[in-house]
């Protein structure tokens, strides 16, 4: 019995019009670092520009509303291009961009007509890139804990104080944030949203030194940085949903760091690890191990089963079925399993493949980056405990109501 998904053939016929097109458009001399850190900016230009060719024809957000700048493609179509994208080594869109993934929702669901009109063009058409700034050195877990002010000042807000842990390397067009704009209001009911244009006076930002150092890709960035905002003078106009109503924006796009919309990508570095293992190595496979073969077995059945975790939030997100629990489920099953493939693939090859030059340079450092990222994966976008927390408050554990889950549209 063949179990096999094969395209429709108006997905095969739109499968062969991307390939076309990746082909056509792919800008000249792009590499593929294994670390995304290690991007140059004049690498990170060209991925800039593929994203501006994808964004003129509404493929670098395809599900977001084509009113907007989007594709407004059904989930299927979404899926065949993230796939293409994957089969040439890039992601969608092909640089980190928190603003389209997470701040796009939040305007869209809070915002005016004038906001989605200013802010979304831009972001799906590739031509602004953005941060979100979140985490303070006070304040990660605990968001509304944040100290940042931000004090009306006529047609302005000045804004003053720290966000920490925040986007990739090569800057940003635009930051989005929550900041305190009652500092004597009730916690939750103090807070609000803006979209800040990043070159402002009094914007500083500091890199960060980490254990990870991977940044444009597709969703994670190993490489952090310090902004520091100093007296900075924030027009009143990008304040979306509201003063003080900020942290009703901040639900929508929490939904979707928190996994409500899955995520849609490609297992690389898994296969290429598994087909490594397959390869004669000083004659003789690791396959040869039974306890390799078995370990290999259970690699691949723990990250297939997050795979679909991840594409059935995607299908529920944005095909509007109800959900719960299952994007707080999804992220818990993300990060747990991925320290579970990382001890795995280091019980098959051992510590010294990861300093050895010999197996480090057959695998370009790819296992090696895996294992940094599976323990510090624990942390961003909501720890594992705060998942858990997610996922008893929308099932009504310790509550009389169930937490409602945030609106993406």
């Amino acid at each position: 019995m063949d179990f096999a998904i094969e395209d429709s053939a108006e997905q095969r016929s739109f499968r062969e019009e991307v390939r076309s097109w990746l082909a056509e458009n792919m800008p000249e001399g792009i590499e593929y670092p294994v670390d995304p850190g290690d991007l140059t900016l004049e690498q990170y230009q060209l991925r800039r520009e593929l994203g501006r060719r994808l964004g003129a024809c509404g493929w670098l957000y395809p599900n977001m509303p084509k009113k907007y700048g989007g594709g407004d493609l059904p989930v299927e179509k979404v899926v065949i291009l993230h796939e293409e994208m994957a089969r040439v080594g890039l992601s969608l869109p092909p640089y980190y961009d928190s603003g389209g993934r997470m701040s796009a929702p939040s305007i869209l669901v809070w915002g005016s007509e004038e906001h989605k009109q200013r802010f979304l063009p831009e972001i799906f058409k590739g031509k602004v890139r953005s941060w979100q700034l979140l985490t303070e050195p006070g304040a990660g877990s605990d968001l509304a804990g944040i100290k940042t002010t931000a004090i009306r000042d006529g047609d302005s807000y000045i804004i003053n104080g720290q966000k920490t842990f925040v986007g990739s390397n090569h800057g940003a067009d635009q930051s989005w944030t929550i900041v305190v704009t009652d500092p004597r209001g009730k916690r939750h009911e103090n807070l609000s949203w803006f979209m800040i244009p990043m070159d402002l006076p009094g914007i500083t930002v500091m890199p960060m030194v980490l254990l990870t150092s991977g940044g444009e890709g597709g969703a994670g960035s190993g490489v952090k940085n310090t902004v520091f905002f100093e007296d900075v003078r924030v027009p009143a106009e990008n304040l979306i949903g509201g003063e003080n109503n900020g942290w009703k924006v901040a639900t929508t796009h929490l939904e979707v760091e928190h996994g409500g919309t899955g995520r849609l990508g490609d297992q690389g570095v898994i296969r290429k690890f598994i087909n490594y293992c397959r390869e004669d190595s000083h004659g003789r496979s690791l396959l040869e191990s039974a306890e390799a073969r078995e370990a290999l077995v259970d690699l691949y059945i723990e990250a297939e089963i997050t795979r679909l975790f991840a594409i059935r939030n995607y299908w529920k997100a944005h095909t509007n079925q109800p959900r719960s629990y299952e994007g707080a489920q999804y992220s818990l099953r993300r990060k747990l399993s991925g320290l579970d493939i990382a001890e795995k693939m280091l019980d098959v090859v051992g510590p010294y493949a990861l300093t050895n030059d010999k197996i480090y340079g057959l695998l370009n450092g790819a296992v090696e980056l895996y294992e940094r990222d599976a323990i510090t994966a624990l942390h961003p976008g909501a720890t594992t405990d705060i998942q858990r927390v997610v996922m008893s408050r929308r099932i009504g554990i310790g509550r009389k109501e169930r937490e409602q889950v945030s609106a993406l549209r």
